[in-house]
């Protein structure tokens, strides 16, 4: 457990410390990280551990908004850093004209598919699923059915993500929260009647697993009604007061885990809505950011954000700070991916140049160029471009009439398609080769 601060109260020369803490040049970073007394102590002014956190809360309980659910009260701070990224956010992943971030439109889709698939992933590995990246996207393009609780878990994230995708526009009830945590939690729990339902009891603890002591102690059952009723308002009205709804998006994600209204997954539930509140609010580009997998890479912090939050009186700006500087990660880990992708696509150009092939065709061929022992399906091809298996079936027939491919009969119904073995002669033909 964290240790908690001291108490703090205003004194008589509090303001006058503010105002020097501010001159100095003190403040701002620390009001920027959002810092806790863990920190804050360690600080070096000429004030005392005491004075300086006094300060620093008096500081951000002026600058704070409040939010009530039910009987408890939360409360957060919008700092000039956080504003600075929501101003940058606002400028690249929402809006109707479009991001600079370079995503050509007939790429879209082929990038939703991808990140789709990369948040599913991540989402489940943080909750404890095991698999690689490599088995886990082949499963997803493949449909393969999943083989184990891991692998499930992956296949509920994909399933959730392109469900809300769909359903971006639709308001939240507590009925679609339960649709929702169904399909998140399918086949996964100790116990089936709990997929798609509210916990009945109070025997849920939110623990630190390595040390086994309980970190969050979630509201009594019997508050959940009154407390979902308020979150779906909270959802589905902008209210009398405006809350950025980047803000708004991750203060729905903080309620989740803090009411915690299942029994489990509770987690990628909270991530799932918060998705689906950027959708719903005009942030297209969150379709394509994998926040999850940046989260996983800092789990210590995103639970601590979350103990800081509630130890600290309830202040989500913890939280807050840290889910925005984890979507700046993930808006600069897009930029990379879609760098890759883009090489990619041009390499794949010299392939778009032999008669008869499409581009479709061609970052398949680009692929084969690659990996000489790679195995495609028609189902593959399908999800990997999300296009009819009519229009898949009639790509890999035409590499095969080309001589590129060749077929492999599975069964007396599937085929797979593998690279000929005159792949290079033919390559050669069309002055094509390494």
């Amino acid at each position: 457990m964290l240790e908690k601060p001291p108490k703090y109260e205003q004194k008589e020369h509090t303001i006058e410390q503010i105002v020097e803490l501010e001159r100095a040049g003190i403040l701002k970073p620390i009001q920027d990280e959002y810092l806790y007394w863990d920190k804050i102590k360690y600080k070096k002014t000429h004030l005392s551990a005491e004075e300086l956190w006094t300060a620093v809360k008096f500081d951000r309980r002026v600058k704070s908004k409040t939010i009530t659910l039910g009987r408890y009260n939360f409360s957060y701070c919008a700092t000039e850093y956080i504003q600075k990224l929501l101003h940058h956010f606002d400028l690249h992943i929402g809006g109707i004209l479009g991001s600079n971030i370079g995503i050509a439109e007939t790429d879209k889709t082929k990038f939703v598919i991808n990140s789709i698939m990369e948040e599913a992933i991540s989402s489940s590995q943080m909750e404890g699923a095991v698999t690689t990246r490599k088995v886990a996207k082949e499963m997803i393009q493949k449909e393969r059915k999943p083989k184990n609780k891991s692998e499930q878990m992956i296949v509920n994230n994909f399933h959730t993500m392109r469900y809300i995708v769909q359903h971006k526009s639709d308001d939240l009830s507590p009925d679609t929260l339960l649709h929702i945590h169904k399909l998140i939690s399918n086949n996964t729990l100790d116990e089936k009647a709990e997929e798609g339902v509210f916990r009945k009891d109070n025997n849920i603890f939110v623990a630190n697993h390595s040390t086994d002591e309980i970190v969050h102690t979630p509201p009594p059952h019997h508050e959940l009604t009154g407390l979902i009723s308020d979150l779906c308002r909270f959802f589905n009205e902008d209210g009398s007061n405006f809350i950025h709804p980047i803000i708004k998006g991750i203060i729905i994600h903080f309620m989740i885990g803090w009411i915690h209204p299942f029994t489990d997954g509770n987690g990628r539930t909270a991530r799932a809505l918060f998705y689906w509140y950027m959708l719903k609010k005009g942030y297209w580009l969150t379709e394509y950011l994998s926040i999850s997998r940046i989260i996983k890479d800092t789990k210590v912090q995103y639970e601590k954000a979350y103990i800081y939050s509630e130890v600290d009186n309830n202040d989500m700006s913890y939280f807050i700070t840290y889910h925005v500087k984890t979507m700046e990660k993930a808006f600069d880990a897009l930029k990379v991916y879609i760098g890759r992708k883009q090489r990619e696509v041009m390499q794949a150009a010299k392939f778009v140049k032999i008669p008869g092939v499409n581009e479709r065709m061609a970052q398949l061929l680009k692929v084969m160029y690659e990996d000489a022992d790679r195995i495609f399906t028609p189902k593959e091809v399908e999800n990997r471009f999300s296009i009819s298996s009519f229009t898949a079936r009639a790509d890999l027939r035409q590499l095969v009439e080309l001589g590129f491919m060749e077929v492999i009969q599975v069964n007396k119904i599937k085929q797979s398609f593998v690279r000929s073995s005159s792949f290079e002669e033919v390559l050669e033909k069309y002055k094509i080769g390494k």
